[in-house]
C-alpha cells in the first residue's frame, strides 16, 4: 500500500509541473487565436495547399496557426524594436511623454502604474532589485527584503519588503542601518526563496531529488513478531 503511494507521489511531482506548463501553453494559444483577426490570413487562401470542399477544418485550423505565428512575430519584432528604442534618447522622452498622458486619467493612472510596476519586477534586469538582506522584525522573526539603493534624510534605507508567492505585490520599509543583515547570496536566490514560499532552494538539484521527502516505514519490519510461547 504503501509503495503504490510513494511511486504515485514521485510520478505526480515529475508530470504535476509539466502538464500545468502544456495548459498555460494552450491557453495561451486560445487566447492569442482568439484576438488575431482573420484579415490576416483567411482560409480561403490555403485552398492550393489544402485542396478540396471536406478539407474546410483543416485548412482553418492551419490558417489559424499561421496567424498565431505571425502575431508573435510581429509582437516580438515590436518588442526588440520599442526596448532597442528606449535605449535613445527618443524613447526616453516618449516614454515621460506616455508616462505624463497615462498619469492625467484618473482610473488609467492606476492600472498603468500598477501594470508598469510589476513589468519592471518581472522582467526587469536584476539591478533593479539590489542586495538581499534580512531584517529582524519582531521577538526574534527576520523576513527577506531588497535594497532599493535609496536613503532617508534621517539615515534610514530605504527597502522592499516582497510578499510571498507574488512578489509584485508588497511593502515600502525605511529601517536602520543596524538593523539590516547583509546576505552572502545574490538576487537570483533570494527570489527563488521567495517565489516558492520558502520551498525553494536554487542550488538544489531539481528533479526526483526535489521536495519534501517521502520515508515509508514496513510496519512489518518495524514492528517484528515477537516469538510465541509454543517456541520457549
Amino acid at each position: 500500500m504503501a509503495s503504490w503511494k510513494r511511486d504515485f507521489a514521485s510520478g505526480l511531482i515529475v508530470l504535476g509541473p509539466i502538464l500545468i506548463t502544456l495548459y498555460v501553453i494552450y491557453w495561451l494559444y486560445g487566447l492569442v487565436a482568439g484576438v488575431t483577426p482573420g484579415i490576416i490570413l483567411e482560409q480561403d487562401a490555403l485552398i492550393p495547399l489544402i485542396p478540396g470542399d471536406g478539407n474546410q477544418a483543416a485548412r482553418e485550423q492551419l490558417a489559424q496557426f499561421l496567424r498565431v505565428i505571425v502575431t508573435l512575430t510581429v509582437f516580438i519584432v515590436l518588442t526588440f524594436s520599442v526596448g532597442y528604442l528606449m535605449r535613445t534618447t527618443i524613447g526616453g522622452l516618449v516614454e515621460r511623454l506616455v508616462d505624463n498622458v497615462a498619469n492625467r486619467v484618473p482610473v488609467m493612472r492606476v492600472v498603468y502604474n500598477a501594470s508598469k510596476m510589476a513589468a519592471e519586477t518581472a522582467f526587469g534586469e536584476q539591478e533593479s532589485l539590489q542586495k538581499p538582506v534580512k531584517i529582524e522584525v519582531w521577538e526574534g522573526l527576520r523576513m527577506t527584503a531588497f535594497k532599493t539603493g535609496k536613503v532617508t534624510e534621517d539615515g534610514r534605507e530605504i527597502l522592499f519588503l516582497p510578499t510571498s508567492p507574488n512578489i509584485t505585490t508588497g511593502y515600502v520599509v525605511e529601517v536602520h542601518p543596524e538593523r539590516i543583515t547583509e546576505l552572502n547570496e545574490d538576487v537570483e536566490d533570494a527570489l527563488t526563496r521567495v517565489l516558492s514560499a520558502g520551498f525553494g532552494d536554487a542550488d538544489r538539484t531539481r528533479g526526483m531529488d526535489a521536495g519534501v521527502p517521502i520515508d515509508v516505514v514496513d510496519e512489518s519490519d518495524a514492528n517484528p513478531t515477537r516469538p510465541s510461547d509454543d517456541d520457549d
